[in-house]
């Protein structure tokens, strides 16, 4: 190989990382917003109005918005477009039936594997939750009690089942803005607490039982006769740099 095939062959696979990086950026950009709920269900992703958001083609949203609909927060209507998923009460009890099936198992290992770090970590996050919840901060809330569910899948040592949990997480996320009423649930943080307590004492059959209990209870407020407004896309992704922002008026 000459020594301008090999230049061509670096420059080529330098910008194939850079197109890359510029999917994933976009896609957890947009996987965040979804799982803080700041995306409401029923929101109309427009290719063009992402495209100018973030500064790419259409090309690139649709890869995107693909990748999302592969992990059922997005949906994709032949003619129509993509929207954020609108899960339906059986989607929804679904969803809760399969945590309570997965975060069981993944509890049995959180205790097993959990090292004194973790724990402190774990410790953490719960101070961050409380935070959040005397401050009314609902949107903080709700993704701090998701990464608290992420982060028991990570030392429960199984990258399957933390990819997993990750896509039942968002779709939970979905499930909560459209069902659940306004406001933070003290409840939930005090159940983390207590799945904290018996990680540490070792008691595998409390802590899954502690879980179960936790995921019914989510499942007990939610109310299936109504969801918010779609969200502006414009406003959810203000703080984005790198794309050309400017809001057409009229």
């Amino acid at each position: 190989m000459n020594q301008t095939v090999k230049n061509r062959s670096a420059s080529e696979s330098h910008q194939d990382a850079a197109k890359a990086s510029q999917d994933d950026r976009i896609y957890e950009e947009m996987f965040t917003a979804i799982l803080e709920q700041r995306l409401s269900p029923g929101t109309k992703l427009s290719e063009d109005v992402l495209g100018e958001i973030f500064g790419v083609s259409r090309t690139v949203v649709r890869k995107v918005l693909q990748r999302l609909s592969h992990e059922k927060v997005v949906q994709i209507f032949p003619n129509r477009g993509a929207y954020v998923s609108e899960p339906s009460p059986e989607e929804a009890r679904d969803v809760l039936d399969a945590r309570k099936v997965l975060e069981a198992g993944i509890m049995r290992r959180v205790v097993r594997n959990c090292t004194a770090d973790d724990l402190a970590r774990l410790e953490k996050m719960l101070e961050e939750e409380a935070e959040s919840i005397a401050a009314g901060e609902r949107t903080r809330w709700v993704a701090l009690s998701g990464d608290f569910h992420l982060a028991l899948a990570a030392i429960a040592g199984n990258r399957a089942l933390e990819d997993f949990l990750k896509e039942l997480v968002s779709r939970t996320s979905l499930i909560l803005v459209q069902y659940q009423g306004g406001g933070v649930n003290s409840c939930a943080c005090d159940e983390h607490a207590g799945i904290i307590d018996a990680i540490r004492a070792r008691d595998e059959d409390r802590a899954v039982t502690l879980m179960l209990d936790h995921l019914q209870n989510c499942e007990e407020q939610l109310q299936l006769d109504g969801g918010d407004e779609a969200s502006d896309l414009y406003k959810i992704f203000s703080g984005v740099t790198g794309g050309r922002i400017v809001r057409k008026e009229g």
